[in-house]
């Protein structure tokens, strides 16, 4: 079977920011650890494309709102994700035919089930959320806003709608999905999420309205035209039509559901109470979990167009590096939590953790090599109980890092139990000092030095294919300054499982000195 990881298909109103790139950047360096675990593995991702919010955006900017689409996807969004090293398998627009001809025969397939009916409702809709809102998930304006309600979320006033629509009886779910909460704790995802649905859902869940009749840019409802389906019932499809829902069986069968869906946490209600619904509606399974990222904060507020104050993934690449931007926002902010981000905090932690600690500890340990063995590895013919701390470490490592990362989502823990290793690797050096034995003539001498030298560039190597699904440009670069290519093969086919078997880099490979890891910063 397939391990199939998604993040969010994303609205195209605007260019992403830094937070669409978080939960992103989680997904792919869940994908690839996977896939360093030797696992068949498919990650998707893509653009929700439909909307009265699209529609709104593409009028205001002078354009339909396809043309507008296929300029934010071609120009903005899969531009951003090759330039991050996004290395998904397939990228979903939801305006693909492969797409919505899936979405209508799925929506007809619940019609027939007599699982959609038609009625009309009035209430507050926030069109940046694309949804109906109850009166407890609404604010009092204040200021320009006095006197008008607003969406908690997006703070702006909500619109007052009355439509005749077709409904989907998720109402009938309800107990369905609480037995399902309970059989399967895991199933969502962090605890305080999933408390959170669970109390929502116990409350009752009222029917959902699954079309919309005062706008046309949308799927057309199959058996009415004069309908489009509700925007997130079209979204939360793509990620069965992706995988050849009712188009390729085979495909189908081998990789659906999914099992990890990442989802930002302001859009966990629509994963964890409607999608599972839908798919017990339709008789299929569902997801394995549905992991809830937190909301990166600037100054304590949401992460948002209105306060990003023009900062956009770019800039940080362009001062920081690709790779530092991949490895930041996963070490500084535990997934599932909240997390504020600052300039001043990314470059603390640049200059402490990869410049100090893994960029020098690399250029150290090529640099003594060349120095004491002409760039050729030397064999290490004199451990003792130092090496054999070492060893135990890296096993410690390898082990923490495969659970917290390809088990519980716990990026942040993942990276630090390596960055620990990589830490005591450079005590380890400073207790041996390898540049004081050098001064020692003796035989005994030189075998404790190749001792040394060898063990710091094995942990290396270990560290490299531990840190390639977060870092996979600066684990390339150290990978070949060890030679770990012409004698191992290379880098992407190292398994992680193979990271913590001590000896794999052999003595003779020819070690040079590259550019510096991780720069000073300007």
């Amino acid at each position: 079977m397939t391990y199939y990881v998604t993040t969010p298909i994303y609205y195209v109103n605007d260019a992403p920011h830094l937070g669409h790139a978080y939960t992103t950047l989680a997904a792919d360096v869940l994908a690839r650890w996977h896939r360093r675990r030797g696992e068949d593995v498919w990650f998707l991702t893509g653009t929700d494309e439909h909307g009265q919010k699209i529609l709104r955006t593409a009028e205001a900017n002078g354009v339909g709102p396809k043309e507008w689409a296929d300029r934010l996807v071609h120009e903005s969004w899969q531009p951003l994700w090759e330039h991050l090293e996004i290395a998904n398998d397939d990228f979903i627009r939801t305006t693909q035919q492969r797409h919505t001809d899936r979405v209508r025969e799925f929506v007809q397939d619940l019609h027939d089930r007599g699982e959609i009916y038609k009625d009309s409702y009035e209430g507050p809709y926030c069109v940046d959320c694309e949804e109906f809102k109850l009166p407890g998930e609404l604010l009092d304006g204040e200021g320009e806003y006095a006197g008008q309600k607003l969406c908690a979320i997006h703070k702006k006033p909500v619109e007052l709608l009355k439509e005749e629509n077709y409904f989907f009886r998720l109402s009938a779910y309800t107990d369905r999905l609480l037995a399902h909460y309970e059989a399967h704790p895991g199933f969502i995802q962090p605890e305080s999420a999933r408390n959170e649905v669970v109390n929502f859902v116990r409350q009752g869940l009222q029917d959902l309205s699954i079309s919309r009749s005062t706008f046309d840019w949308g799927v057309k409802v199959p058996w009415d035209d004069a309908h489009v389906i509700y925007v997130w019932v079209d979204a939360l499809l793509n990620y069965a039509t992706a995988v050849g829902y009712n188009e390729d069986p085979e495909k189908f069968g081998s990789t659906f559901p999914a099992d990890v869906h990442l989802v930002g946490k302001d859009i966990l209600r629509f994963h964890a109470v409607i999608w599972p619904a839908m798919l017990m509606a339709n008789g299929l399974p569902l997801p394995g979990r549905i992991a809830a990222n937190g909301w990166l904060l600037v100054g304590g507020e949401k992460m948002s167009k209105s306060n990003l104050t023009g900062i956009k993934p770019q800039d940080l690449t362009a001062h920081f590096g690709v790779d530092a931007y991949r490895w930041y926002f996963l070490r500084a902010i535990a997934f599932g939590q909240d997390g504020s981000f600052s300039w001043e905090d990314f470059s603390a932690r640049y200059t402490s953790e990869l410049a100090n600690d893994y960029g020098n500890l690399a250029s150290r340990v090529t640099a003594m090599v060349g120095r004491y063995f002409d760039g050729v590895l030397p064999a290490a013919t004199a451990d003792g109980e130092a090496e054999r701390a070492v060893r135990e470490g890296l096993a410690r490592a390898v082990a923490e890092a495969d659970r917290r990362i390809g088990e519980e989502l716990d990026f942040q823990g993942g990276i630090l139990a390596v960055l620990d290793f990589v830490k005591q690797v450079n005590g380890y050096l400073t207790e041996q000092q390898p540049w004081k034995v050098a001064k020692d003539p003796s035989e005994k001498a030189a075998a404790r030095l190749a001792t040394i030298l060898y063990t710091a560039a094995e942990s290396l190597r270990a560290v490299a294919v531990l840190l390639e699904p977060v870092m996979p440009g600066t684990s390339g670069k150290l990978w070949e300054s060890l030679g770990a290519e012409a004698s191992l093969g290379a880098l992407v086919d190292q398994r992680i499982q193979e990271a913590g078997e001590w000896g794999r880099l052999p003595a003779g490979a020819t070690v040079t000195k590259g550019a510096v890891l991780f720069p000073r910063l300007p």
